[in-house]
């Protein structure tokens, strides 16, 4: 066995139990109880009137067969279905290889590099709304900043860019991938160094260095967690309203909307508002098996590292 095997089956075992049941004379009584009781109840009123009421009626709202044949007959709820899928699976697998690439490269102790790290971070920091914005402006043409450089310093006219579906498409997937995910990098970055340093030494005896050391010990120990944030990130961008909405505005002609902002348009624009609440619930078939998923990841009994 070599000492990379020694280290990884000898590494630490973190186990992750059920919380033991509290003894019957360790229970709430009397007064304790009541008390309890009267903390819990403003929250629990606060869940039920803004989380598990609007969630209801909107299944009400969205509850007659005939919208979805209305959705399915109309060419534009299959074009956001598709824009959606694109948008999801290439923004998000993009977004976590390139942020479990980085997290490794900004753990190095450089100044230079905490520096640019301060930089890096400034994407996540800022409100999501006001970076959209900054990013349709800069693409809205002759007026836009990256048409004007290209005219400027290479004597070309830049493109349309929200004239065309597939720049359009683009555009958004880029915008969501600068934004989150310095986010996600700083969460590798946290796994990375939970990994102990013995196994990496153990790594560089056997002669695996660079991009051996991280394909045969860094990704293998980062699995489960890459996973995890796979599959959360995937349940928050099925519902990633801002993005599109603000960048492209869906255009041209609905050709780059998701079915977050086709059901806002449904909704608002179009006065159907139970078709819009269609379009948004028809995502569940694909984020009901994804949650199902990340909540079986989640209770893993036992996690070696």
């Amino acid at each position: 066995m070599s000492s990379t095997q020694e280290a990884l089956a000898a590494g630490p075992a973190v186990s992750v139990t059920a919380p033991r049941r509290p003894p019957e004379h360790d229970r709430l009584r009397g007064a304790e109880f009541r008390w309890a009781v009267a903390f819990v109840l403003p929250y629990l009123a606060v869940f039920l009137a803004f989380a598990v009421l609007p969630f209801l009626y909107a299944l009400w709202m969205a509850g007659r067969p005939s919208l979805y044949a209305e959705l399915f007959d109309n060419p534009r709820y299959l074009t956001a279905v598709v824009n959606t899928l694109l948008f999801v699976g290439v923004g998000v697998n993009l977004k976590m290889f390139l942020a479990l690439l980085l997290s490794g490269y900004f753990l190095r102790r450089r100044w230079w590099i905490k520096a640019l790290f301060a930089i890096y971070l400034l994407p996540w920091a800022l409100a999501a709304v006001q970076a959209c914005i900054s990013f349709h402006w800069m693409l809205i043409g002759e007026l836009g900043l990256v048409d004007r450089l290209l005219s400027e310093l290479f004597g070309i006219d830049g493109p349309v860019w929200f004239n065309h579906p597939w720049l359009g498409r683009g555009s958004n997937i880029l915008v969501y991938v600068w934004k989150w995910m310095p986010f996600w990098t700083v969460i590798f970055m946290a796994g990375r160094i939970a990994i102990p340093r013995d196994i990496y030494d153990a790594a560089e005896v056997d002669g695996a260095t660079g991009i051996r050391r991280f394909v045969h010990v860094t990704v293998p120990l980062l699995a489960s967690l890459y996973l995890i944030c796979t599959l959360l990130s995937t349940l928050w961008t099925v519902g990633d309203f801002v993005t599109v909405f603000l960048v492209s505005g869906g255009g041209p002609a609905g050709s780059t909307d998701v079915l977050a902002t086709l059901g806002f348009h449904y909704a608002f624009d179009a006065g159907m508002p139970a078709l819009g609440v269609a379009a948004v619930v028809s995502a569940l078939p694909v984020l009901i098996p994804v949650a199902i998923l990340l909540l079986r990841k989640l209770q893993t009994s036992e996690v070696q590292l």
